[in-house]
């Protein structure tokens, strides 16, 4: 089988070559890490027999930032427990550097079973644990011939549980060799059920996101960012977060027409993805808005800067706790939503678009609380930035109902952890 499914990959990236090679040209995508992705050539572990290595695999941005409260907790309680980080994006790969250096970050081999066998060998892992969902057929068959395998923060999307579905045993094979698979909530219990898993094989451990939020909004970072951005306590902040086109260009009317009569109000916008940096900044430029790329800033920007575009990776955490509204992106388009929790735990008054299905159970929660609130459109924005300026009170009491959820949900880091060193034990 593993040989029939690299002949599979093989064509797939024959086929799609021509995109790749648009990418990479045009975004400077797929460039980095081609001998840890298609040779296995990753970092040999260098750690005495005493240690134990623990391989996490998160994809991209979120769940690297996700790693943090899980792999701080295991190193507290094991010391000699030796943790090292794969990703799959560039940004991904970036954050993870910064974040968690002087351990280990590289990419991740693509599924091929030659760059799979390459990457045990050099990394001999006494655990390999995916982080949210990466049914990878060749990574799990020969990783769990030399160890055990468990997956984190597990969830399942209805698209992606039609997708394995039609799959069938294959996939059905792949999950049943998975040592562990500790999910969000009782809904991805459900769907991995229904491609195969058993109940043996999952628990119900709650979301890891919950226990990574920061809530003080004195925090270091927060602080300095303030500072820099030249934000003051009459300001009243829109913080729009990890946005796609569609929360970009609301975000950007409803300032400029609320701005003349409102002239304490200020936009901070963090695109989701670092390639449209400069086709956001155009689009601000357009607006005659007085803007700052915080790329360029050194020392606190001049008072009557009305929008800061964050143009920079792993900061939007820290800039949610200067908001009084939260607008969170990818949720007007087709994505599916972004992490609303981490303004939810500033107590952040909350808002976000219809299109929200990557974080259905989360967006229940607050909808259920009245800690947050829909926006369907530019007025539908408009109207609740005007009512959160024109009664903080209800808009501040909105964002503690947020906080407070928050602070119930959490506790899965331990649970989780609790799981793993059962695996290794």
């Amino acid at each position: 089988m593993p040989w029939l499914r690299n002949l599979v990959y093989l064509l797939l990236i024959v086929l799609v070559l021509p995109k790749l090679i648009y990418s990479a040209l045009r975004h400077g995508k797929y460039r980095q890490g081609f001998a840890e992705k298609f040779l296995g050539l990753v970092p040999r572990t260098q750690i005495d027999a005493s240690k134990r290595c623990i391989w996490f695999h998160a994809v991209s941005v979120g769940e690297v930032n996700l790693l943090q409260t899980l792999i701080y907790e295991i190193e507290q309680r094991n010391p000699q427990c030796h943790c090292v980080i794969s990703t799959t994006t560039r940004t991904g790969y970036e954050l993870a550097r910064e974040k968690y250096a002087p351990r280990t970050v590289f990419y991740c081999p693509l599924d091929f079973s030659w760059a799979i066998k390459s990457a045990l060998r050099r990394i001999q892992p006494n655990l390999l644990v995916l982080v949210e969902l990466e049914l990878w057929p060749n990574l799990i068959h020969f990783a769990t011939k030399q160890t055990k395998v468990v997956v984190v923060n597990g969830r399942l999307s209805e698209n992606s549980t039609r997708g394995y579905r039609r799959l069938g045993f294959i996939i059905k094979s792949t999950v049943r060799q998975l040592d562990h698979i500790a999910v969000q909530n009782n809904e991805y219990y459900q769907r991995f059920l229904s491609i195969g898993a058993t109940t043996a094989q999952l628990t119900i451990t709650g979301s890891i996101k919950f226990d990574g939020a920061q809530a003080d909004r004195k925090n270091e970072q927060t602080v300095e960012l303030q500072r820099l951005a030249g934000i003051s306590a009459t300001d009243f902040v829109i913080v729009a977060g990890s946005t796609q086109v569609e929360e970009e260009e609301i975000s950007l009317q409803v300032v400029q027409q609320l701005i003349p009569n409102i002239p304490q109000l200020k936009l901070v916008i963090v695109p989701r993805h670092p390639e449209r940096f400069d086709d956001v900044a155009r689009a601000i430029e357009q607006t005659g808005l007085l803007t700052r790329r915080r790329s360029t800033i050194i020392k606190p920007v001049d008072p009557s800067t009305k929008v800061i575009l964050v143009d920079a990776v792993g900061e939007l955490g820290a800039w949610w706790g200067l908001a009084d509204i939260g607008f969170v992106g990818g949720s007007m388009g087709k994505r599916g939503g972004q992490n609303m929790i981490e303004p939810a735990a500033y107590g952040v008054a909350v808002c976000f678009g219809p299109n929200t299905i990557n974080f259905r159970d989360i967006v229940e929660m607050l909808l259920a609380d009245d800690a947050a609130q829909v926006v369907h459109d530019h007025s539908e924005f408009e109207q609740f930035v005007l009512a959160a300026i024109k009664d903080p009170t209800t808009a501040n009491q909105m964002g503690q109902r947020a906080k407070l959820l928050v602070h119930a949900q959490q506790g899965a880091t331990t649970r989780s952890v609790d799981i793993l060193f059962s695996l290794l034990d």
